[in-house]
Parts: structure tokens; C-alpha cells; sequence
């Protein structure tokens, strides 16, 4: 059976964690075979957007401890993060689509921290998420140490990284740290509609988007002001703007290609 399960219909990209046994945790497996589909994601002129989430009970536990006691096949925390989790982070910041973490389960540890680098993080009522680290001895990964403290806050992102809270995804939201909670019953529903709203938007557009709030991570105003400037030009020149706004003048709804 495959670690990552891939479908690509009507603009719409599913990446599904397949490790449900072991409520998706990751072992070097998927790890890899996630980067080649975000890979496979950012190539592909047909996706407009890709939906992130986990087969069964679970969203992702984090890492599979059974492949860091085993001696056999322990990668070691090297490779983990330096070939796993390092990658898969900045794949998920710099693949030219909007990605939506669909999170159905437990995101915990390295699980919790990927679902938060993603574009729009939604969960249903029932997730709760927990920064799993420190219960091993361990420090958040995966970016956790950079993304956590800039949705919620310095002070709260300490304490839930030094206390291992579980938080529901009601709080979660509350907080900042996710975009929208939606009723479990409805869950599969209401990602779908939210995927195939952003799957008609001007992709480029958005991919320019994210590029400039990846910058705004570490740049002073000024600086910011001059990415803003020059990706708003290449924005100016794609096909998708140029609807948008003749769709504006003959108050109709926009025909938005992608390109």
C-alpha cells in the first residue's frame, strides 16, 4: 500500500498522508514520496490547488518513533530533518499553488507544525492539535519554532511548545492559529467547496501571493514595499488579471484560466 495517495480532478490536487495504522506518522517513506507530489503539484500547469490530509482517524502524529528506535532502518534525527522535514517545509512555502491543510484528525509534533505551514489550514470540531515535543525531550521542528510564534504569539507559542497543550480546534482557531473550523459531519463537503472556490481563482495570483508573505517573514517595510512592487507588476501582466478586470467592467463573473 502507498505511503501518499495522489488524485488530480477539475484543478484539484489531493495529497493523503496512507499511513493510518499508525495514525500517518511519518517514516522516510513518505516523507520522500510527499516532496515528489508537491513536486509533481508545482510542475503541473493542470492543479490549482492542493488539498493536504491524512487517511483515516488522524491528519499525522509526526514522526514514526518505531524508525528512530529501530537500528535497522533509523535514519538518523540528521537526515530526518536535514532530508524529511526541511524539504517538505519549504516545498509546501515555495510550490507555486495554494495548499490547503484538510485536517481530519490529530495533528501532532512535525504533523501539527506542516499543517501549519500551509497557504489555509481548516479542521473539523472535533482535532485537536498538540505541540508533542517536549513530552520526548525534544524541540518543535518543522518550522515550528518559526511559523507557531507568528500566528499566535511569542508568549502563547512558548507555552504551547513547552507544555505540550492540546488544543481544539475551536481554540485553535480563536487564537489564530487556523483558518476555520467546520462541522465534522460536513467536513469532506466543506473542504471540497473551499477547494474548488480557490481552483477557479487566478492562480498566479495567488502563487505571487504567497511569495510576497513568504518575504514579509523576514523583511523590513521598505523591503517589503519593493517586493510588493515587483511582484504586483508580474501580476499586472498574467492573462487572469486582465479578465478580471474586463469581467469587472462588463459586470459579469471572471473567467479565471490560471495563466
Amino acid at each position: 500500500m502507498s505511503s501518499i495517495l495522489f488524485t488530480k480532478e477539475n484543478g484539484i490536487a489531493r495529497i493523503t498522508l496512507n499511513r493510518p495504522k499508525s495514525f500517518n506518522s511519518f517514516n522516510r517513506e513518505m516523507a520522500l514520496n510527499l516532496q515528489n507530489c508537491l513536486d509533481q503539484c508545482h510542475e503541473d500547469k493542470e492543479v490549482r490547488v492542493i488539498v493536504l490530509t491524512g487517511e483515516g482517524r488522524a491528519f499525522c502524529a509526526g514522526q514514526d518513533l518505531v524508525e528512530v528506535t529501530d537500528a535497522a532502518q533509523n535514519p538518523g534525527f540528521t537526515k530526518i530533518l536535514d532530508e524529511h522535514y526541511g524539504p517538505i517545509i519549504k516545498k509546501i512555502r515555495t510550490t507555486a499553488k495554494p495548499i490547503i491543510a484538510a485536517v481530519n484528525g490529530v495533528a501532532a509534533g512535525a504533523g501539527a507544525n506542516i499543517a501549519l505551514a500551509c497557504d489555509i489550514v481548516v479542521a473539523h470540531e472535533k482535532v485537536n492539535f498538540i505541540q508533542a515535543f517536549s513530552g520526548i525531550g525534544l524541540i518543535p521542528d518543522s518550522g515550528g519554532t518559526f511559523f507557531l510564534p507568528r500566528l499566535v504569539g511569542f508568549q502563547k507559542a512558548s507555552a504551547l511548545a513547552m507544555l505540550g497543550d492540546k488544543i481544539g480546534a475551536e481554540e485553535a482557531e480563536r487564537m489564530g492559529m487556523i483558518y476555520k473550523v467546520f462541522p465534522l459531519e460536513n467536513f469532506e463537503n466543506d473542504v471540497l467547496t473551499l477547494a474548488e472556490r480557490m481552483a477557479k481563482m487566478p492562480t498566479k495570483g495567488l502563487a505571487l501571493t504567497k511569495a510576497a508573505f513568504n518575504a514579509a517573514l523576514t523583511n523590513d517595510l521598505n523591503a517589503q514595499l519593493a517586493v510588493e512592487s515587483a511582484l504586483q507588476i508580474q501580476a499586472c501582466e498574467t492573462k487572469d488579471y486582465h479578465e478580471g478586470v474586463a469581467a469587472f467592467l462588463e459586470k459579469r463573473k471572471p473567467d479565471f484560466i490560471g495563466e
